[in-house]
This record gives C-alpha cells, sequence and structure tokens, in this order.
C-alpha cells in the first residue's frame, strides 16, 4: 500500500498527452486526458489491501471519485485502511467530503455498482465466474470494465536450469500466502532430464514447511480462507488420486490455538496429463507437476489453459529465455526468467490474458484505464484548411 502510494505521487506529475504534427498548415494537434468520475473497486479477500491500492491510489491521483467494495470475508482491514484514508485526506482542506467511499455487503452490492450507469469503471478482482457475471451488465451499459481474474499459472524448469534457485521460486510461489494468491503457481512443467532430481528436493522441502498461526515468526504456510476452500482442495487431491496420480501432501494440519482453522500441507501431484483438473484453477496449495521433452511442448502447455496471468521459466540457456518471452512464446501478461510468477512489482502493469480478463492494474501506463482521452486540434492560422486536402468551397 505504501509503495503504491509512493508510486501514484510521482505519477500525478506524469500523466503525459502527446502533441502530433497537424497537416494543416497554422494547426496543432494534442491529446489531453481528463478524469473518468466515479471507478468502482471490488477486491477478493487474499489481497484485502493490496488490490484496493493498486486501484484508489491511481484513481485518485488521476482526479476520480474511488467506491470500494471489499470482499464481505475480510471488511475489517477496508474499513481500517479507508479510515486511515479518510484521517489523511481531513488534513488537508481542499480534499472534497465523499472522495472515497467504502460499502460493506455480499454479491449484490457487486451487481449493482456494475448496473449503476454513474460509475465509470468497474475494477474487479476474483474468480472468472465472477467476471463473467459482471463484465456482461457493465458492457450492456457500455461501460468500461478492469478484470483482474482467475490465474493457473506454471514454471517451466529446462535442462540447464539453476536447480538451486529454482527449488526456492517454486516453494514460494507454490505455497506462500497457502497457495491462494492470483500469481501462486499452480503447473510445474520440468524438462524429464531433471524432474526426479527436483521432485527430490521438493519433497523434501514440503515436508518440513512450518504449517501454522501466520502472526508466529518463522510460519511459511497459514491456513486456508475457509472450509469452503478446504474442500475445494480435498476434491481436487481425490480426483487426482481416482487418476491414479502420485499425491504427496494435502493431509490437514492440526494447530494448537487455531482448531477453527483450515490449515494444510501443500501438496505435490504427479500429473499424468494436463486434463481438465490440471486446467481447472483450485485455489489452495496444489503443485501439479508436468514433464516435457522439448521447449516447444513446455510452451504449449503452459499456454493450453483457459487463464493467461502469470508464466516463467528457469534457464541458463539465453535462446530458451528469448523463445519463452517472444510472440510464439507465453501467451500471459506476467513472463518471467529465473524468478517465479509470483510477487509482482508494482512498477509494472499487473494483469493477464485470456480468462484472466486482460485489464492491467498498478504500474506502467495502467494509468490510462482510469482517465478518458481527449484530441484536440488548435487552429491559429486565420484560414480554414480541410484535413486529407478536402475542398468544400
Amino acid at each position: 500500500m505504501i509503495d503504491i502510494c509512493d508510486f501514484a505521487v510521482g505519477l500525478s506529475r506524469q500523466l503525459y498527452g502527446l502533441t502530433m504534427a497537424s497537416e494543416r498548415p497554422g494547426h496543432r494537434m494534442m491529446e489531453t486526458w481528463h478524469p473518468l468520475g466515479v471507478c468502482a473497486v471490488v477486491t477478493a479477500f487474499n489481497f484485502p489491501v493490496a488490490v484496493w491500492a493498486w486501484n484508489a491510489a491511481i484513481a485518485l491521483v488521476c482526479g476520480n471519485a474511488v467506491v470500494w467494495k471489499p470482499s464481505e470475508k475480510t471488511p475489517l482491514a477496508a474499513l481500517a485502511c479507508h479510515a486511515l484514508l479518510i484521517a489523511a485526506a481531513r488534513e488537508d482542506d481542499g480534499v472534497p467530503d465523499g472522495l472515497a467511499t467504502v460499502l460493506v455487503a455480499g454479491s449484490e452490492l457487486a451487481r449493482g455498482l456494475a448496473e449503476d450507469r454513474r460509475v465509470a469503471l468497474l475494477s474487479a478482482t476474483g474468480s472468472t465466474e465472477m467476471g463473467r457475471r459482471l463484465a456482461p451488465i457493465v458492457a450492456d451499459r457500455l461501460g468500461r470494465c478492469l478484470l483482474e481474474l482467475g490465474g493457473n499459472n506454471a514454471m517451466v524448469v529446462t535442462p540447464s536450469a539453476d536447480l538451486a534457485l529454482s527449488e526456492r521460486a517454486i516453494v514460494f510461489s507454490a505455497v506462500g500466502t497457502a497457495g491462494q494468491r492470483c500469481t501462486s503457481l499452480r503447473r510445474l512443467i520440468v524438462h524429464e532430464s531433471v524432474a526426479d532430481a527436483l521432485l527430490e528436493r521438493l519433497r523434501a522441502v514440503y515436508a518440513g514447511l512450518p504449517v501454522g498461526d501466520p502472526l508466529v515468526a518463522g510460519t511459511l504456510v497459514g491456513p486456508l480462507i475457509d472450509a469452503r476452500a478446504f474442500a475445494m482442495q480435498q476434491t481436487a487431491l481425490a480426483a487426482a488420486r481416482d487418476d491414479g496420480w502420485p499425491v504427496f501432501g494435502g493431509n490437514r494440519v492440526r494447530v494448537a490455538g487455531g482448531e477453527g482453522g483450515h490449515y494444510v500441507r501443500p501438496a505435490i501431484v504427479e500429473a499424468g496429463t494436463q486434463n481438465r483438473l490440471v486446467c481447472r484453477e483450485t485455489f489452495a496449495p496444489i503443485l501439479y507437476v508436468l514433464r516435457y521433452r522439448e521447449l516447444d511442448e513446455a510452451i504449449a502447455l503452459n499456454n493450453g489453459v483457459p487463464q493467461g496471468l502469470a508464466s516463467s521459466i528457469f534457464t541458463r540457456d539465453l535462446g530458451e529465455a528469448e523463445s519463452f518471452l517472444s510472440a510464439s512464446g507465453s501467451d500471459c501478461g506476467i513472463v518471467n526468467v529465473n524468478i517465479g510468477p509470483s510477487g509482482a512489482e508494482i512498477g509494472g502493469a499487473f494483469g493477464g490474458e485470456k480468462d484472466t480478463g486482460g485489464g492491467r492494474e498498478a504500474g506502467s501506463d495502467a494509468w490510462r484505464a482510469y482517465m478518458r482521452r481527449a484530441t484536440n486540434t488548435i487552429n491559429c492560422s486565420g484560414a480554414l484548411p480541410l484535413a486529407q486536402g478536402v475542398r468544400f468551397e
């Protein structure tokens, strides 16, 4: 939250428009950017503060008002952060009342915001199913959507990869936040020559992962959000076993003082193929491991799911790295080399393609989504020539 606010303050002096040469003598063309008006932000439980901050900070410096609908699973974080924003706003007499609002309710509120013509932009983060429900409502009134939806993120590990580096990236990306990040690593695509060695290393690490209270120092894996998330994980693991795939981990963990929580040991599944189970995102710490022989096969596996958020490749081969980054490589919105898919910096635009929704938040030129563009032509010639040589006399 602090980082994106720092970024937005600097960005506020860089909302540049272009000046274009005109074909007509004594004329100048330029573009100017103006606020949209009201931006509604719908956020998910897993990043109850960060996603709102990515949207709100940029929307505010672009001159908009912000209405925030947080997840009903994390209302306290939303109310606390909103209170901080209002307290800061009151220190400046020039900030109008009502510039930022938080509304706590269920999915019916998100639908109401999507229907409301006063909402110029609806930025919604959550599941692909949620996006499919809201986007047509906004489109029906020809409004704007910024969607950041599901991810089914993959990492390719090549024969030349540094396995120690790969191991660290895999573990953080797959089990951090208990596998409940939109950029969590779901699929590990490993060259057959290094697959056994890498799996042995991963099983050893997974067996010793500290699972427990995330407020206790040293804990690396906290709880799942609720009973539904736990049930979805167990259902997916049962389906994997039914397919005859080896499953390592995935069992429930009892934590003293956390008897009502849903703590699980992250799971590794040696998948025989990329079937419907693997193509469907399960929002829990399950890592499906697939093997490949040729890089083209690995890229096809990476791209062979409906989602297109984040991807990465571990290699020391420059040609492999460039192939993965190219137009015929990964089809995701985030494509990394020798770093995992999780843990994006705010300086780059965040978002993905296909069922991930196509929206971009945070850095780069993502600010343009929160503004409207006007093309201006100024005539200082005293004459009225027409464009493209048209004569009207």
